[in-house]
This record gives C-alpha cells, sequence and structure tokens, in this order.
C-alpha cells in the first residue's frame, strides 16, 4: 500500500486539465514500478466524467478536463500480495452538488469499517453501507458488492455482500469500497482494504479520502 499511495502522490501533481486518462494510467503504473512493485494488481482503472460512471471501465483518450471526476482504482504487487485502493478526485474545481455524493460515499466507506469486528457478518457490513447511500436517496446507484476478499490474488474466494452471511474472523483482509453512479454524469468510489485485529480493524490504507 505504501508503494501505491507514494505513486499517488506523484500522479496527483502529474495529472491537470488535458492529461488524457491513458496517460495518467501510464504514469501511475511507472510511478508504481519505480517504487519497487513487481507488477500491477490488476489493470489499473483511472476514468473521468461521464466515464467514471462506469464501475469498471478502462483508461481512454479522454482528457481530463476541469470541473471532472476522476475516478482511480489501482493496487500493485509486492512480495507476492496485492494491494487495491480507489480515490475520487475533483480535477481542479469543484461542483458543491458533486461533492456532496463524494462525502457521502466517503461516509458510507467509514460507517462500514467503524462496524468491523470479528463475529460481525459480511452481509450487515454491506447493509450498513447500502443504507447510509440509500437513506440519501442514492440507493438505486450503489450497483455493486461492498468489497472483495484480498491476498495473494486481488479478488480472492468470499466478499462482502448482501448475500454473504459468514461471519469476519480476526486475519482477514477484504476491501470496503462503496460508490454511487449516474450513468452518463459521473461516479464516485472510495476504497481502502481492511486487516481484521482481535477487537476491530486497521485500515491499511492511509491515503486521505477527501475529495480536497
Amino acid at each position: 500500500q505504501r508503494i501505491a499511495e507514494r505513486a499517488l502522490v506523484e500522479t496527483l501533481n502529474y495529472i491537470r486539465a488535458g492529461r488524457t486518462e491513458q496517460e495518467i494510467a501510464a504514469f501511475l503504473q511507472y510511478q508504481m514500478l519505480l517504487g519497487g512493485a513487481e507488477k500491477m494488481s490488476f489493470e489499473p482503472i483511472v476514468v473521468s466524467g461521464a466515464n467514471s460512471s462506469m464501475p469498471h471501465g478502462v483508461p481512454t483518450a479522454k482528457p481530463v478536463e476541469d470541473g471532472d471526476f476522476l475516478t482511480m482504482d489501482f493496487g500493485c504487487v509486492y512480495n507476492g500480495y496485492c494491494s487495491d485502493m480507489t480515490r475520487t478526485f475533483f480535477c481542479e474545481t469543484a461542483d458543491p452538488d458533486y461533492a456532496a455524493i463524494h462525502d457521502l460515499v466517503r461516509s458510507a466507506n467509514e460507517k462500514a469499517e467503524s462496524l468491523i469486528r470479528p463475529g460481525v457478518r459480511f452481509c450487515d457490513l454491506d447493509k450498513a453501507a447500502r443504507d447510509v447511500i440509500s437513506e440519501a436517496g442514492y440507493g438505486e446507484y450503489f450497483t455493486h458488492r461492498l468489497g472483495h476478499s484480498i491476498g495473494m490474488q486481488a479478488h480472492e474466494a468470499g466478499d462482502v455482500s448482501q448475500g454473504n452471511p459468514a461471519e469476519v474472523q480476526e486475519g482477514m483482509t477484504f476491501s470496503i469500497e462503496p460508490g454511487v453512479y449516474l450513468p452518463g454524469k459521473f461516479g464516485v468510489r472510495v476504497e481502502d482494504l481492511v486487516l481484521v485485529t482481535a477487537d476491530g480493524c486497521e485500515v491499511l490504507n492511509h491515503a486521505d479520502k477527501h475529495w480536497k
């Protein structure tokens, strides 16, 4: 995670209006490799503006524009283990309405993380985050599970979803990544990895989650 986050810092300094999604994705990957990564955990998602409304969009030749949301979902492999994170930022200026939705998604992320401890059911974590978003009127736009298990593969068996009644156990590592995706407009996702401890969890991502 530290390799990925150092790469994020460099990439944020590189981003400006006119850079394309593909250019930003290439720069991000180069910075992770430069920092010691063995390879990428998966092909990074770097999408902006309306493209960010697709949860699994791929980087295109679209230039990032002033005021765009820019969503970056990425990770790298080090000593055989995968990292993963998603952060969403504005390019240059922030639309207040869009910023409020970003704050909502971050709140859903933090709500779920606050409940993680051994014995809690995965489906209840998903519901807690989903309820935050639904109560604000955006429930239909949270279109995927809350998280996935991760380790030596980016997606391992087990997930954080409405359909998984299994209980969280100490030592597990999984993602918490709520999102809101308004078709043709924009999307927001905030993702951390957590390591379950004896009485809670350790959030493995240290990069700031705010849009500023």
